[in-house]
């Protein structure tokens, strides 16, 4: 089922909309799962998507509204970036977490722009737990609510979601609402310019998932996103998953968001199609001519 929110460029020859809506509806075709796709120009608004309104387990994009939250209450002076955070022993989420490797049985204190950094950079679910003391998902979920996201849901923590795999589908988006998300991000509203910029910068910093989004885009394209993955149990893998907002040659931004759900394909697989799903979205929007090798 394609749902289509509005006209794709109109007057691009280069991608006709029908075409384009092929071509995703076919990528998320090609390999096992229920897959859903949402593509946004911000500066237009104009926005194609498959499955667009379809909730899929978020895994670790949801530190980003996680995030994004924290640093509004920076903002209106309720924490501070460099106040100290204790990170005690029950705080120790059995995840992927450098904080966990280091300090198995906590005992430490970390800033809250540490806190950040590590959960976005490095995705760290120790983090990101941390931060929802301090900002619980009932204030993450009215955060995004002001913001007029409605397709979003901040419910668990890591900690959570790692003794049972299927608390991860309490903490939900649609595509379309990530990419909401994203264009509001990008737009800066709910944040000052100062905590765009932050959270802009450690999302274009990370490393984890250079071969999704980024994967088959020009080398040297900017761009700021969020993986989340769930572990492979049984050969089933319930999320694999990227968003992003990719800057465009002319300068303009598009906001992407492909998730992977309750798939048996591989890793590579599953990779493979978001980054060829990026790629075909890019073509389209990107005129011809020369571009970067």
């Amino acid at each position: 089922m394609i749902d289509v929110a509005a006209p794709w460029l109109l007057g691009l020859a280069l991608c006709p909309l029908g075409g384009l809506h092929a071509t995703i509806d076919s990528l998320a075709r090609s390999i096992d799962g229920r897959i859903g796709v949402a593509a946004m120009v911000i500066e237009t608004g104009e926005t194609v998507s498959v499955r667009g309104a379809a909730r899929f387990p978020m895994q670790s994009v949801y530190k980003l509204p996680i995030a994004m939250a924290v640093l509004a209450r920076v903002d209106r002076g309720l924490l501070r970036l460099d106040q100290l955070v204790p990170v005690d022993s029950a705080d120790i989420a059995p995840v992927h977490s450098p904080i966990t490797e280091q300090h198995p049985r906590g005992g430490i204190t970390l800033t809250v722009r540490e806190l950040l950094r590590g959960a976005i950079v490095e995705s760290d679910g120790t983090a990101s737990d941390v931060l929802l003391k301090r900002v619980p998902a009932s204030a993450v979920t009215a955060y995004l609510r002001s913001l007029g996201i409605s397709g979003m849901r901040v419910v668990a923590t890591e900690k959570a979601m790692a003794r049972d795999s299927m608390v991860q589908y309490r903490n939900w988006s649609t595509p379309a609402a990530a990419t909401d998300l994203l264009r509001a991000l990008e737009k800066g509203r709910g944040l000052s310019d100062s905590s765009r910029s932050l959270l802009l910068g450690w999302l274009t910093e990370t490393g984890i998932g250079a071969a999704r989004i980024k994967g088959r885009l020009p080398p040297g394209t900017a761009v700021a996103h969020k993986t989340g993955t769930d572990r492979t149990r049984g050969g089933l893998t319930r999320a694999t998953n990227d968003i992003g907002i990719i800057t465009l040659p002319d300068g303009r931004h598009l906001a992407l968001a492909v998730f992977v759900a309750d798939s048996r394909a591989d890793e590579s697989a599953r990779e493979g199609m978001i980054a060829t799903m990026a790629r075909a979205v890019w073509d389209c929007v990107v005129p011809p001519g020369p571009r970067p090798l």
